[in-house]
Formats: structure tokens, C-alpha cells, sequence
């Protein structure tokens, strides 16, 4: 045994008790005769004192050795520390042990960053020795609520009755919007698995075979281009469950999220949590993501500036577009420079300029002050209930052009003004999206979710009709902003699958070749069924208060897809390549 207690176990009800502790040296303090060491492992720190009149010669010997990162095992008494030396910043704040006896386990090399919290350290070299990263107090606390979390998510679903199963990690590569990443088969030459961006189809085959209540902790891979919450490599909480609607999916949900929240922080979690349809999202906050901490929600100025005597206004309405406007209270906040800021902001998204006007008592201040009439004015002021000091940002045009640039501005202005107090916590559930959408780029129609989501009951006669006018029935669930979660009822008929193949653009014999075993499998049986699938990364970074999910995962990613500790993707031998009867085009470095 190296060890009879952690280092942060030991407390007063110690005092006199003889120990041994086993750790890093975290810092060392020389006072003269007396030297203390910080002794560090998971748990906590102690405080371990050398008076060094009283060590042996071999023990005096080992402890002038001791660098900071050594590994030691020490034993020695606990003793109570003097009022005014007690530290309360650590759990054994109140006690010290005094050195009795050494045993250096291992040596440390000269670090590459300072340990200690607080430092700033870039994010290269925190990857490169992710190893010394996990030492840190903020970084290990992360990855221990992460564990907490998952297994608070795991006794809600055995309570409920739910079977965790495992899918497959080697699968069929098919279309799910990313690309996959591809394994090539070195028995089957020429084809190739691939590694599945969710477990989507094979958690729809599992209600088919019966299994009504499903879940699993699943890692899930996508190649695609990475941001500060996206990895090549994730991992999500999936659900799945029969013969169930949107209701059934959203309370099960909502209880999951408050039993694990609750249980690992001091965060309270209001349920249920409040719905906003996806077209009313896009209204009132120009995102189907709304952050709903703060208000500031879009306005529509259309009727009220219909005769505002300024042309541009008025001949943007002229056109079918719409005007509509942001109300900042504390307007005098925002400065000459934030305004021509947004200028520019909406020039370079193809418009002419942002519209605004400063109320103050009597008065306004307005590029357009001079054209704009009395009455429009009047009817703002009355309207809108505006007080002086007030700041309108107005832009017109087309309805959802003009939605997505004050959504943006949205945001950034409630971060110019504070706003967003991090500490508030805000669930969202935006439901009724589009079933499609039209890919701009390729021209052609496209699932706003995946192919397998169910259109709303209402509009499964009309799909031939006028398909981007059909809803679905899928749900996203948004955190602070930020969209956790989505999911969706499934088609569970064959013919309606195959009809959304076809709007799709797919014809029989690629859809067959695709998913055939999906709609074999839908003509055994299949009960109605849905699910939702959440990103426990990015739950985590919201819940943790970190910018990147880089902070909640042991060994992540960079933005480029590189493992900076180990190197990977690296070259492989050739002979590698050739047992796998594929070919690469080696570039050869100048």
C-alpha cells in the first residue's frame, strides 16, 4: 500500500494519526529550516512540513532533491495548523503533516507551462502536453463533472425502465448531411465502412425489434469543417423511444436534463421548458436558436414607418419587403464607432446600411432626421413606449434577410451592454420547422433535419402539392443560445419513407441500394417511434462555463482535426496501404 489517505481526506479529526500520502509535489516553499511541499493528486492538496534539523542525513538528502511534478510517497504525523496559518482555499486548509519519512517514485523533466492555476498558457502547447494539462484544477474539475453527469444521466434512464445498447462503430456509409469518415475494408477489397455520424438508423431497427425504450452514450464522427463547439469526434446522449409523440420525447427529456443537472451543480432547471414555434423564432429573435436570457426581441416597424417620408424606407415596401428594428433602452451606450460598425456589418452582407435614431427628450439624433416626419415620430415614440435615452436600429427588406442581420446584432449588442448574465441558465425547445429547404448552392430540395423525420399529420396529402410549405414534426432544443440537442418523430411506413426518397430526388433503385435494409425493416412491423439526441461536449461547455469544448474532452482536437499529443492523422507505411488495396497520392515536400 502507497497510500493510507487521499490529499484531500485529511482533516481535523486526524490531528495526531499517523499517514501515508502518495502524490505530486505541486510547489515548494524553502524557509530556512523548514521546508513545505504541497503534495497534490486528485482530491485535493496537503501541506507537508520538512523541519529540516530534525530529518536524517539520507532523509535531508532526498527532500533537497524534490523538484516541483516529482512523484512522492511520504508518511508522517497530522498536526492542527496555527489560526493564523490556516488556509481555507483547501479542503485540508486547517491541518499540515510533518515529514517523517520519503520515498521518491519518479522524477519530472522541466515543464513546459507552470501547473498552477491561472496562467496563460496557449492552447498548442496545453494539447501537446494534454497529459500535464489534466493536472490543473479547472481542466480535471471538468472532466470529473463530465463523469458525474453521465452517470446521474444513467440512473434516470435505468429508473425509467430504459436499455443502454451499444450500436455499431463500423457501419454503411450513407448520406446524413457531413461527410463521413471512411474505413477502407481490407477483406472486402474496394469497399469501406464508414464511421457513423449517429446511430440514427440502427436505434430506428432497435424499436423495430422491440426494444421501446432505448439509450446509449454514443461517440459519433463527423468530417467537417471544426469551430470552437464542434470535434471530428463527439460524443452524444441518444434516445429513442416507441410508441410515443412529440409530448412523450420532450418530457422525458426535460425530466433527464433536470435530474442530471440538479444532482452535479447548483443549478436549478424550470421545467417545462417553454416552446417557440420555428417561424416565430426567426420572427422575434432572427435564429431558430434564440438566446432567451434577455429580451431586446425583433420589432416590426413596417406599418408605423409606412409614411416616414424617407424614399429608401418607403420604396422598400414599395417592393413586398419588410421593415423591422432592434429597441436598445440604454441606447447611449452604443457609440458613434459600435454604429458605424454595424454599418459596415450590413453592407457586407449585401445591404445598403443599418437605419437608426437616438430619441432623447425633446429631440432626435438620425442620419434621416431631416426627411422623417413629425407624426412618424410621434407614432415611434408612442408605440413602442421609447424613453429618452432610447437607440432604434431599423433595416428593410426581404422578411428573413432582415430577421438574420438583427438577429446578430442582437446578440452582440446584448454582449456590448452585458446583458447575458452567464449565471442564468435558459431551456428552449423551437418546434414546427420546415420538413425542407431549399440547398442554395446546389439548387435543389433538401431535408432541413434528415430523411427520416416525419412530416406533420396535417400535411402528408399535400406533400406532392408544394413540399417547402410541409412541417415537421422535429424539435431542437437550445441552452443559452446555443442548440443542445435535436430530434425528430420518425416515418415508421415504408411508402411514406419512399415518398420522401423521391421529393429528395432520389429514384428507386438509389434509395434501395442506400437504406433497402431500413425499408425492409420498416415492413415488418415498425411501431411509431421517435427520439432526440443531445451533445453532451457542448451540454457540458455551457454547464461548465467554458468558450470551447476543447475543455470538457480528456484529449481533444484542434480546429484542424490534429491530435497535437499523439501526432494524429500521421503516415502510414506503405505496405499498410497496400494490404488495404487502395492507392494515395503521395505529395512529396519540398
Amino acid at each position: 500500500m502507497l497510500r493510507t489517505h487521499t490529499c484531500g481526506q485529511i482533516n481535523l479529526d486526524d490531528v495526531g494519526k499517523k499517514v501515508m500520502l502518495a502524490g505530486w509535489v505541486s510547489s515548494i516553499r524553502d524557509h530556512g529550516n523548514i521546508i513545505f511541499f504541497d503534495l497534490r493528486d486528485r482530491y485535493g492538496i496537503t501541506q507537508i512540513v520538512c523541519n529540516l534539523p530534525e530529518l536524517t542525513p539520507e532523509l535531508l538528502e532526498l527532500v533537497n532533491k524534490v523538484r516541483q511534478e516529482f512523484v512522492i510517497q511520504i508518511s508522517g504525523s497530522v498536526v492542527a495548523r496555527s489560526p493564523e496559518t490556516v488556509n481555507p482555499k483547501i479542503s485540508t486548509g486547517s491541518i499540515e503533516v510533518i515529514l517523517e519519512d520519503a520515498k521518491i517514485l519518479n522524477t519530472s523533466d522541466a515543464l513546459p507551462f507552470e501547473i498552477q492555476e491561472g496562467e496563460n498558457i496557449g492552447e498548442n502547447i496545453r494539447l501537446k502536453y494534454r497529459y500535464l494539462d489534466l493536472r490543473r484544477d479547472s481542466i480535471k474539475e471538468n472532466i470529473i463533472f463530465r463523469s458525474d453527469f453521465t452517470l446521474k444521466m444513467r440512473e434516470f434512464f435505468s429508473s425509467e425502465n430504459f436499455v443502454e445498447i451499444e450500436t455499431p462503430i463500423l457501419t454503411k456509409s450513407t448520406p446524413e448531411g457531413a461527410r463521413d469518415f471512411l474505413v477502407p475494408s481490407r477483406l472486402n477489397p474496394g469497399s469501406f465502412y464508414a464511421l457513423p455520424q449517429s446511430p440514427q438508423l440502427f436505434k430506428q431497427m432497435l424499436m423495430i425489434s422491440g426494444f421501446d425504450r432505448y439509450y446509449q452514450i454514443a461517440r459519433c464522427f463527423r468530417d467537417e469543417d471544426l469551430r470552437s463547439d464542434r470535434q471530428p469526434e463527439f460524443t452524444q446522449v441518444d434516445i429513442e423511444m416507441s410508441f410515443i409523440e412529440e409530448q412523450d420525447i420532450m418530457d422525458i427529456s426535460e425530466r433527464l436534463i433536470k435530474y442530471s443537472v440538479e444532482k452535479t451543480s447548483n443549478i436549478k432547471v424550470d421545467v417545462p421548458f417553454p416552446r417557440l414555434t420555428y417561424k416565430k423564432a426567426i420572427e422575434k429573435y432572427g435564429t431558430d436558436k434564440p438566446d432567451i436570457r434577455f429580451g431586446m426581441e425583433i420589432i416590426e416597424l413596417s406599418e408605423s414607418m409606412a409614411n416616414s417620408g424617407s424614399s429608401i424606407i418607403e420604396s422598400v415596401l414599395q417592393e413586398g419587403g419588410r421593415v423591422k428594428g432592434l429597441l436598445i433602452e440604454n441606447g447611449e451606450s452604443i457609440s458613434i464607432k459600435d454604429v458605424d460598425n454595424f454599418n459596415e456589418f450590413v453592407k457586407q452582407k449585401g445591404g445598403k446600411g443599418i437605419g437608426w435614431i437616438r430619441f432623447r427628450e425633446n429631440e432626435i439624433a438620425s442620419p434621416i432626421k431631416k426627411s422623417l416626419k413629425e407624426q412618424t415620430i410621434k407614432n415611434l415614440r408612442e408605440s413602442l413606449k421609447i424613453t429618452p435615452g432610447s437607440l432604434l436600429f431599423f433595416l428593410g427588406g426581404e422578411t428573413s434577410w432582415v430577421c438574420n442581420i438583427l438577429g446578430e446584432m442582437r446578440t452582440e449588442i446584448a454582449k456590448k451592454l452585458n446583458l447575458v448574465k452567464e449565471e442564468i441558465f435558459k431551456f428552449l425547445w423551437v418546434v414546427d420547422f420546415p420538413l425542407f429547404e431549399i440547398n442554395p448552392d446546389e439548387d435543389r430540395i433538401q431535408c432541413v433535419h434528415h430523411p427520416f423525420t416525419s412530416p406533420q399529420y396535417d400535411d402528408i396529402d399535400t406533400l406532392d402539392k408544394d413540399p417547402l410549405k410541409i412541417k415537421s414534426r422535429a424539435y431542437d432544443l437550445v441552452l443559452n443560445g446555443i442548440e443542445i440537442g435535436g430530434g425528430s418523430i420518425r416515418i415508421h411506413q415504408r411508402k411514406l419513407q419512399e415518398k420522401i426518397f423521391s421529393i429528395l430526388g432520389m429514384k428507386p433503385e438509389e434509395y434501395n441500394e442506400k437504406f433497402g435494409f431500413l425499408l425492409d425493416a420498416l415492413g415488418y412491423g415498425a411501431p411509431p417511434h421517435g427520439g432526440l439526441a443531445f451533445g453532451l461536449d457542448r451540454m457540458v461547455m455551457i454547464l461548465r462555463n467554458e468558450e470551447s469544448i476543447r475543455e470538457t474532452i480528456p484529449f481533444p482536437k484542434t480546429q484542424k482535426g490534429v491530435c497535437l499529443l499523439s501526432g494524429a492523422p500521421s503516415p502510414v507505411d506503405r505496405k499498410q496501404i497496400s494490404d488495404l488495396h487502395i492507392k494515395v497520392d503521395f505529395q512529396t515536400k519540398q
